[in-house]
């Protein structure tokens, strides 16, 4: 029943509350036909939009408290498929049920930042290139620190943590 649910109603919206009352965190939208996820969290200081483009394999988050976006590069091991975060979403709607989210830890070196370029949109998409272009761009790579991180992703179902990569003295 899910499966013909999510194939006829896309591009589907999911309106994402907090945990335990009604406030409203994030919006996520899901577009099978584009093959990506959209996903705004407004959330004072931890406010965010993140992008998964299954298409080009690449998520890109904007975290607006530091004024910049920061790439992943999509793996099957951390980052759920489109139709498995449509489905957890679904039932969190549905069931009212409080999940414990999965969370992936990413770190990024700070002073290490490109501008996108003509090839690197082409290789991000225009989805990305539209949520980045004028930013500092950092490439992320998977990490088990968990000191001085922000927090994106997709409320209660998918946490993107974001850390600086600490230098060594």
């Amino acid at each position: 029943i899910y499966e013909q649910w999510f194939c006829v109603f896309l591009p589907k919206t999911f309106v994402l509350n907090e945990p335990n009352n009604d406030y409203v965190t994030a919006t996520m939208t899901i577009s099978n036909e584009k093959n990506l996820a959209d996903v705004h969290v407004r959330s004072g200081v931890y406010s965010s939009d993140t992008i998964f483009d299954y298409s080009h394999g690449y998520v890109a988050t904007r975290l607006f408290s530091r004024n910049a976006c920061f790439i992943l590069k999509i793996s099957e091991a951390s980052i759920p498929e489109l139709q498995e975060i449509g489905r957890l979403a679904f039932e969190k709607k549905t069931m009212k049920k409080v999940y414990s989210p999965q969370n992936v830890w990413v770190q990024y070196q700070s002073g290490n930042s490109l501008f996108g370029n003509v090839k690197d949109w082409f290789l991000y998409g225009k989805p990305i290139e539209q949520l980045c272009k004028g930013l500092p761009l950092y490439k992320l790579v998977k990490s088990e620190q968990r000191k001085y991180c922000a927090s994106a992703g997709i409320p209660t179902i998918l946490g993107i943590n974001i850390c600086e990569k600490l230098q060594k003295s």
